[in-house]
């Protein structure tokens, strides 16, 4: 795509994306508290930009219908995946986007394959969908926790130490699998450090409003911080791919998380580069025909086309469309104009 605004969206990911192939190690490669030579005063704009960019492209995303975006968010707690979400989508069309949460699973999950219930969720095309925690789920919270994977009943052939090369490639396979079909993954780690937990969760502890978002087993999971830095080390290491690569979002920040996470979803967005679609000979004909029955409906002394009359619409030939004022004084030619409504309207 042509436009400057992806170039500078580019820019500014670049730093983040995994190189597929290579070896991650989380804490040394990545700053939790980098912000690209940003400064928070300026974040409010960015983020601002970000959030209209998104909208403009989910809109012809929607039209278009024919490719399905997949956002992964993955984080430790307190991470900040809920506030991302809300101000990152924020100003998109909620008909298109769907959010999944995805807690414990339930028995009837547990009686089918791990990716069983992610699968149920993805994206419709023209949709995006958002996984609050997802699939990677199997490859880190089932990694630190043995017990987790024993629930699962898998067969004794298949719990040696291999298993999670195995569910990397498997994981993989299924991301080119989609994103062969018209679904692109999006694949984002915001990446918290040990103190900045410790400081939201003491928030959490001393501030009334907030408690209900802490629980006990937040400090339990925090014990395990080294295990799960090797697992989120690994998973990087082994599922960043050329068809879906993960970016660490530096989350220490917030404001820079938000505009790091928009900056990635708009990236694929303008990638696919979708399109408003073009009418065929027919469905003109028909269009031209409704304007013709709406024109002639209106009453007398109002406007043909009201919005023409109110927007000073050009005709395809490009002068500009009176709107007309009745049936009989009207001039509208049978073009049918775009007026950008967003899809489901």
């Amino acid at each position: 795509m042509t436009d400057d605004r992806a170039e500078r969206v580019a820019r500014l990911i670049a730093p983040l994306r995994v190189e597929p192939g290579s070896r991650v190690n989380l804490g040394k490669d990545f700053d939790p508290r980098y912000k690209g030579g940003l400064k928070k005063k300026h974040g409010v704009e960015l983020l601002r930009t970000g959030v209209s960019l998104l909208a403009e492209y989910q809109e012809r995303l929607a039209a278009q219908d024919t490719y399905g975006v997949l956002l992964c968010l993955q984080a430790l707690d307190a991470g900040g995946k809920d506030g991302t979400i809300r101000h990152v989508m924020s100003g998109v069309n909620p008909q298109g986007v769907k959010v999944s949460s995805f807690k414990q699973p339930s028995t009837e999950e547990l009686d089918h394959d791990y990716l069983w219930r992610y699968a149920a969720r993805l994206p419709a095309r023209g949709d995006i969908a958002i996984f609050n925690r997802s699939h990677y789920e199997e490859v880190l919270v089932v990694r630190v926790h043995p017990e987790v994977l024993e629930r699962q009943r898998l067969p004794k052939d298949v719990r040696g130490p291999d298993i999670w090369d195995r569910r990397y490639r498997a994981i993989n396979d299924w991301e080119r699998y989609l994103t062969d079909n018209g679904f692109k993954v999006v694949k984002v780690f915001l990446n918290l450090s040990k103190e900045e937990q410790r400081t939201r969760f003491m928030k959490r502890l001393d501030v009334p409003e907030r408690n209900w978002k802490f629980s006990a087993a937040d400090v339990r999971e925090r014990r395990r911080w080294d295990e799960y830095q090797h697992a989120f080390s690994e998973m990087l290491t082994h599922t960043s791919t050329p068809w879906a690569p993960w970016y660490v979002v530096p989350a220490d920040r917030k404001w820079f998380a938000r505009i790091s996470t928009a900056a990635v979803l708009v990236h694929t967005l303008m990638d696919i580069d979708p399109a408003f679609p073009v009418l065929g000979k027919e469905a003109r004909k028909d269009l031209r025909a409704a304007r013709r029955e709406l024109e002639a409906d209106a009453p007398k002394g109002a406007p043909a086309d009201p919005y023409a009359a109110r927007h000073r619409v050009p005709e395809a030939g490009g002068k500009e469309r009176s709107g007309g004022h009745g049936a009989k004084g009207s001039k509208a030619s049978g073009g049918a104009s775009r007026t950008g409504k967003r899809k489901g309207e």
